[in-house]
């Protein structure tokens, strides 16, 4: 009995690992359908590892919230750079300027 109680055990590990693997792809593909509204670009701003990126994303509604479709960075500053206001303030006229031609070519 013995001799069969290691294989089966390992199968059994190998199907459980393969259906979670088969959930997380499901699950990703779920989070895409689930943007039911029209999508919309936006600006946002991240500070992350002691940088401030200013990014534009798109963005749909769904079920759970904001799903992100997609992002682009327009700029990143160091959070200790001297000129950090001024550089930030630039970029995110840049980010509003992207954000309408993005929104002009998505109609």
């Amino acid at each position: 009995m013995r001799l069969f109680a290691l294989p089966a055990t390992l199968i059994v590990v190998a199907v459980l690992v393969y259906l979670l693997v088969i959930l997380l792809r499901g699950w990703r593909r779920a989070a895409a359908r689930d943007a039911s509204g029209t999508p919309r670009w936006e600006v946002d701003t991240v500070m992350e590892d002691g940088w401030t990126l200013i990014v534009v994303k798109r963005t749909a509604p769904g079920r759970r919230g904001p799903v992100e479709l997609t992002r682009q960075t327009v700029r990143a500053i160091p959070d200790d750079d001297p000129h950090w206001d001024e550089r930030y303030r630039e970029a995110m006229v840049e980010a509003r300027s992207r954000v309408t031609t993005l929104e002009i070519e998505s109609t």
